[in-house]
């Protein structure tokens, strides 16, 4: 059985989440904000296989170059943002001067495609495009855990003022791609605590 942990990183609390194989050899990151020293340290002697990033904001993707260079691992990002890496105006990091520096990283390895299934550290990850809160975002269905990135969220929903958000959008996300998930499914959310989509379809008083 795989295993998770999450990592709340950098002045937004984003969560990386690090995902590590029933035989704790192999390991992939999904958006790791930070190089944190804590996640760092968690893939001590982890053969890491990829890094997995639900949209390319800012906070997602602070740690992407140092994780990828010190481990050789591909990045993967959906086609529809994969210039936001190089790009700080469409990442947002250059309009956050309180809060980062511009950030830049090389461009990705692979596209995301819907509905594509990826294998990884031994196990089926299921890509599901969920955009709304970006254009490129993506929620990836790995058995009954989705990790959501900033689509879904505890009893709260992406938001959707920023450049290429669309709030219908992400709400036909939600409903069709998302809360069509089997109850007990939980949600690994891109800031907050996890959730599941029973809960959420029950109690998110954003969208029913």
């Amino acid at each position: 059985m795989l295993t998770f942990q999450r990592f709340s990183l950098g002045a937004l609390q984003t969560n990386a989440y690090v995902v590590v194989n029933t035989e704790r050899t192999h390991a992939i990151v999904i958006d790791p904000g930070t190089a944190d020293g804590a996640l760092m340290r968690k893939l001590d002697g982890l053969k890491v296989e990829a890094i997995l990033l639900t949209h390319a904001h800012f906070d997602h993707i602070g740690g992407v170059d140092a994780l990828r260079n010190k481990y050789g691992c591909p990045v993967y990002l959906h086609a529809l943002e994969k210039d936001w890496l190089t790009d700080a105006g469409k990442n947002g990091s250059n309009r956050w001067a309180d809060v980062t520096p511009p950030i830049t990283t090389a461009l990705p390895d692979h596209h995301f495609e819907d509905g594509q299934a990826l294998e990884f550290i031994g196990e089926t990850f299921h890509v599901k495009h969920t955009p709304g809160h970006s254009p490129g975002s993506v929620s990836l269905l790995v058995g009954d855990l989705l990790f959501a990135g900033d689509a879904l969220f505890h009893r709260s929903v992406g938001r959707t003022d920023l450049p290429g958000g669309n709030q219908d959008q992400l709400f036909r996300s939600i409903r069709e791609k998302l809360y069509v998930l089997p109850e007990s499914v939980l949600v690994l959310p891109g800031h907050g605590p996890e959730t599941t989509i029973g809960d959420e379809r029950r109690e998110n008083p954003f969208v029913r």
